[in-house]
């Protein structure tokens, strides 16, 4: 039984040398943020480092750059998302044990995981080109955003549905 949030790994936890930072960047664990920034752990850490290299102005050096390093983590963190929640003893599969009823809302997730790593290459293989315009890129990366956030909402009612909807019958 699920008590609580699944935590997806950290940038931040991953080691420093698995990555390669074009120069420029900074080294270290503020790899998410300037230092002394809040910042997001795990999953959601990775999602708003990404946010912010797209936000940043497209003149800045090393932009692009700065854009696919960001997105790794996020791709390799959405690779386990699909992993822990679809495999053998997956939280999908426990959802359905415990609440049937959500076989449809599972199925919409499972199908969303093959659009999202679509786009997720997509996304790379823009930032890959240097002739694409960085408008072109910041709109792809935008909708990829929204769509990562969308799906991580989806998730978040399905199991507020399995585990913390009442259906009556008990007092």
């Amino acid at each position: 039984m699920v008590t609580g949030p699944v935590q997806q790994p950290s940038l931040v936890a991953r080691r420093s040398a698995a990555l390669p930072r074009p120069a420029g960047l900074p080294a270290g664990p503020h790899l998410t943020g300037l230092p002394g920034d809040p910042r997001p752990a795990g999953f959601a850490g990775d999602l708003h480092a990404l946010a912010r290299a797209v936000a940043l102005a497209p003149t800045e050096p090393r932009w692009r750059e700065r854009v696919l390093v960001r997105l790794r983590p996020v791709g390799q963190g959405f690779a386990e998302h699909v992993r822990v929640t679809e495999g053998p003893n997956g939280l999908y599969r426990e959802l359905l044990t415990h609440a049937p009823r959500l076989d449809h809302g599972v199925r919409l997730l499972t199908r969303e995981h093959a659009a999202i790593v679509a786009a997720l290459l997509a996304v790379q293989r823009v930032a890959e080109q240097p002739e694409v315009s960085p408008d072109e890129l910041r709109g792809r990366a935008g909708c990829l955003l929204r769509t990562l956030a969308r799906h991580r909402r989806r998730g978040a009612d399905l199991l507020w549905q399995a585990y913390q909807t009442d259906l009556g019958g008990e007092t």
